[in-house]
């Protein structure tokens, strides 16, 4: 891909026409009692009070952050958009506190999937995708879907990872699907699926197995919904003989 530059210029940063201010973000109970507060954060000069306040309370990585970061070399990657891992004796117990640290890691990664899958012409139309994208978010021109802000870039930007939880994406190197070797190299940053179900109660696919991949899903801030049409309805018959009997359940969830 070409990309050409509309808000930046070549050898400055992305931010550099765009005021950064401080603010605060507090939540307060109906007595008064605080549930969540947060000083001194970073946010561009337009952001609203609301836009701060959901930056803050819902995007911001709360814990994992490392105090100090170094640059992983990678042959082929240039060293501006190579991913980066905690600095030796780095502090690990910190969060983002600034607009700019999110914006960084989701326009960062998002150059970086895409340098690997060789998308870009040159390494010059990859920083002018980065620093476009940097933009945009700060200036409210663009934004994705909230798994992309809880997710996205937590291991490119910091290092961050986690057990695999069963999700997939496709190598750039084969073109083929692949499992995740852990939660946050290739992290779930979609927003809602539309999940199928088979008529089996235990089985892959089935009733139960659906309850595991509603999870998962959830876990990571996405929606889902469900295709019942496969089941058989009340008074049909099963397999081993007699009816099919429903029982009434709740179960939370949303789409």
């Amino acid at each position: 891909m070409k990309i050409t530059r509309r808000f930046t210029q070549a050898g400055k940063g992305p931010y550099a026409s765009i005021k950064f201010v401080k603010r605060s973000s507090v939540i307060r109970n109906p007595d008064g009692s605080t549930v969540f507060e947060m000083h001194d954060i970073d946010v561009p000069e337009n952001f609203s009070q609301v836009a701060t306040d959901i930056l803050a309370q819902k995007y911001f990585r709360k814990a994992g952050v490392p105090s100090a970061t170094v640059r992983v070399k990678e042959r082929g990657v240039p060293a501006w958009l190579q991913r980066s891992v905690p600095a030796e004796g780095a502090e690990l117990d910190h969060g983002e506190r600034d607009s700019r640290q999110v914006f960084n890691r989701l326009a960062g990664c998002w150059t970086y999937w895409g340098w690997k899958h060789k998308y870009f012409d040159t390494e010059e139309d990859a920083r002018a995708f980065y620093d476009e994208l940097c933009y945009m978010l700060a200036r409210q021109m663009a934004a994705p879907n909230s798994p992309q802000w809880f997710n996205t870039g937590l291991n490119w930007a910091y290092g961050i990872t986690g057990p695999a939880q069963g999700h997939y994406y496709v190598d750039p190197a084969t073109g083929k699907v692949k499992r995740s070797e852990d939660a946050y190299t290739h992290p779930q940053p979609h927003a809602c699926f539309i999940q199928s179900i088979e008529d089996d109660l235990v089985n892959e696919g089935g009733i139960m197995d659906l309850w595991v991949r509603e999870a998962r899903i959830f876990k990571y801030g996405s929606g889902t919904g469900s295709n019942f049409s496969k089941l058989r309805a009340e008074n049909e018959p099963l397999s081993g003989g007699g009816t099919r009997h429903l029982v009434e359940h709740s179960r939370a969830g949303s789409v």
